[in-house]
């Protein structure tokens, strides 16, 4: 197993490679330049000039990507053009809020998806099951930003029962307990909206395999032994329908860290999903860049993460 994990992370390197050549390329052809703006008609061109040579951006495109890369490399991303500080240090601020807003998602997703899949596999054809079907349709259907306008609207200004902007409210002071509730606070309302649409594919997941395991041999056979009904579905039926979805707990986790961008920027969460947003409109190259390949690795890392995780949690399947 440990031999398979090593050399999945082998070939995980030049995956990285190539998605760091695509992301460079493709910031590098937006069209203007971190400078653009600065563009007005006192402007002298010559000073603009100065600065576009001084950062680089007239040097060939190989050489941009290899004096890039070798930063990178050392943990050096760069200077954001627009907020004049080191990049590293700009995504680390926003990190931490990214990270823990996608931990609560994760949190409220499962707490909703998990008892409505199996319920509604348990009780197919019923009206439970029927209203948990069309809660699905809704949830896969609707727009992100569409809901998220719609919570800000109700839960936020209409009934005022959460904020609507921000991480934490001024004036409080850091490192108290009121601090952190107030910050669990505001990640409540954009965590539970995330949490009504991630839920779509594991609700249909787990109600798919419940349905399909109430028909198999084994399940037949424990009832027809006498095996009380509860103790056939914890037992026989719910510990093998929740293998498929332990098996996308990676790409769940990697997926609310990128997906993060709309969530944030409605709410004005300021996480890595809004930075990325204003990075795009100021053509910040350095932190779109970096961001974009964070985005990637951690794809790539929650691949990995899902193989082991099944291989733990199904001791039928073994990685040689």
């Amino acid at each position: 197993m440990w031999k398979t994990i090593l050399r999945r992370v082998i070939l995980m390197l030049p995956q990285i490679m190539i998605l760091s050549i695509l992301v460079f390329i493709v910031a590098r052809f937006m069209p203007g330049d971190p400078f653009t703006g600065l563009i007005t008609p006192e402007t002298d061109p010559s000073t603009l000039e100065a600065l576009r040579e001084r950062a680089g951006l007239n040097d060939p495109l190989p050489v941009q990507y290899f004096n890039w890369l070798k930063n990178a490399l050392q943990g050096d991303f760069g200077m954001s053009y627009t907020y004049k500080v080191p990049v590293a240090t700009l995504i680390g601020d926003r990190a931490i809020n990214t990270v823990f807003l996608s931990l609560i998602s994760l949190i409220f997703t499962y707490l909703i998806a998990l008892p409505l899949g199996i319920l509604a596999g348990r009780y197919a054809n019923s009206a439970f099951d029927k209203g948990v079907v069309l809660y699905n349709f809704i949830s896969y259907a609707i727009p992100t930003f569409v809901l998220a306008l719609l919570m800000v609207w109700f839960f936020g200004y209409e009934l005022q029962w959460f904020p609507t902007n921000g991480s934490v409210s001024t004036g409080v002071t850091e490192g108290t307990l009121s601090y952190y509730w107030d910050r669990i606070y505001h990640m409540l309302l954009p965590a539970i909206t995330y949490a009504l649409l991630a839920t779509t594919g594991i609700i249909q997941y787990l109600r798919s395999e419940v349905i399909d395991a109430k028909q198999q041999d084994y399940v037949k056979t424990a009832r027809s032994k006498g095996v009380p009904e509860n103790m056939v579905y914890n037992r026989h039926i719910f510990r093998n329908s929740i293998l498929p979805v332990a098996s996308t707990f990676g790409y769940e986790i990697t997926g609310l860290i990128g997906g993060s961008v709309f969530i944030e920027q409605i709410f004005a969460y300021p996480g890595m999903g809004q930075l990325f947003i204003q990075s795009i409109n100021s053509r910040d190259y350095s932190v779109i860049t970096a961001l974009v390949l964070l985005f990637g690795i951690t794809t790539i890392v929650g691949t990995l993460l899902s193989d082991i995780i099944m291989t733990i949690v199904d001791p039928r399947i073994r990685i040689q």
